[in-house]
């Protein structure tokens, strides 16, 4: 049972990294034990627990505990577990601390965990003001490591890994990562020759046109942290601080508009009110005038990955 969890079961694995977040020796103290293990909330592709643990000192701390099984579940945890940290390590104060990654000692099938503090949230809309402005901070401060786009290591968007390999051209690097999620759809949900043909079309064709300007005559483009799966249900107002706080997040250094791509979907409602305050404190890059035509190209991608998430709607997906 998920809600049986003991912490001494498990077989603390430290992800490898060079990020002091990661390596830190951050496990629980000698004789701290389980006072109360339950389910908790809903997710599509993991499950979650509350763990409440007493510490020698008689002091009580919650817990949010990740669980995703097999070879593609541990990929899953330790990629959010370092795109929290990450996050964390420029706004500690904007992500439940994170704790440890590894996997559990057990039976069969091989179960993989992520750890993090426990947050009590006001599930409710995050208001756009203050919210918006923290998404531009973390964009703003956030340098990559390489210089170049992409992540330390595969970060998933809901049950989707993501090609995370450096790269220095953000073309390149988007078309790459947009391809991938189309080969995958169309595996899965199977094959459209008309739609596969428009597809490999507009990559070769459209695509350079609205994103090689971006790096072209005489202009750079900053590689930002992005959450990368940034919408209402993974936010919520932190009830003992104020203030709003992300989760669940699939990150990668990129554009800082692709953030927005997943807003431009009618199912999500983080809509225009939303966009216009990030604008108001990160304005779109030059050209401008190629703003709504990024936005509109960078929806294409979370719309196939929610074409991989929910394949009954892949048909209504791939016409749009």
């Amino acid at each position: 049972m998920w809600s049986m969890i003991r912490m001494h079961s498990i077989l603390l694995r430290q992800v490898p990294s060079q990020n002091a977040l990661l390596n830190a020796n951050i496990v629980l103290p000698p004789g701290s034990k389980v006072v109360q293990a339950i389910s908790y909330g809903t997710a599509a592709w993991t499950r979650a627990s509350r763990i409440i643990i007493e510490h020698p000192d008689g002091e009580q701390q919650s817990y949010f505990l990740k669980c995703a099984t097999e070879e593609m579940g541990r990929i899953m945890m330790e990629g959010e577990h370092r795109s929290m940290a990450e996050i964390y390590s420029y706004m500690p104060d904007f992500v439940p601390k994170p704790v440890i990654s590894g996997k559990f000692k057990q039976s069969p099938p091989d179960t993989y965990f992520y750890l993090m503090e426990f947050v009590d949230l006001d599930s409710e809309m995050v208001e756009p003001p203050d919210f918006c402005r923290r998404i531009a901070q973390l964009h703003t401060m956030s340098v990559s490591p390489t210089g170049l786009f992409g992540f330390h290591q595969v970060t998933f968007h809901g049950p989707n890994p993501q090609n995370t390999t450096w790269e220095a051209n953000w073309c390149t690097y988007f078309t790459r990562l947009m391809t991938q999620f189309f080969e995958r759809e169309i595996n899965q949900n199977g094959p459209a020759p008309e739609y596969e043909a428009a597809f490999y079309k507009f990559a070769r064709e459209v695509v350079p046109q609205i994103l090689e300007p971006l790096q072209s005559d005489g202009r750079t483009l900053k590689p930002c942290l992005i959450h990368g799966d940034l919408w209402e249900e993974n936010t919520g107002l932190n009830l003992e601080t104020d203030l709003p706080v992300v989760f669940d997040a699939g990150a990668m250094y990129a554009h800082h508009e692709m953030e927005l791509g997943m807003w431009r979907a009618d199912i999500i409602r983080f809509g225009k009110p939303y966009m216009r305050q990030y604008l108001i404190h990160m304005p779109p890059s030059e050209p401008v005038e190629q703003f709504d035509d990024r936005n509109r190209l960078y929806g294409i991608k979370y719309t196939l990955s929610h074409c991989l998430g929910w394949p009954a709607s892949s048909q209504s997906d791939r016409e749009l």
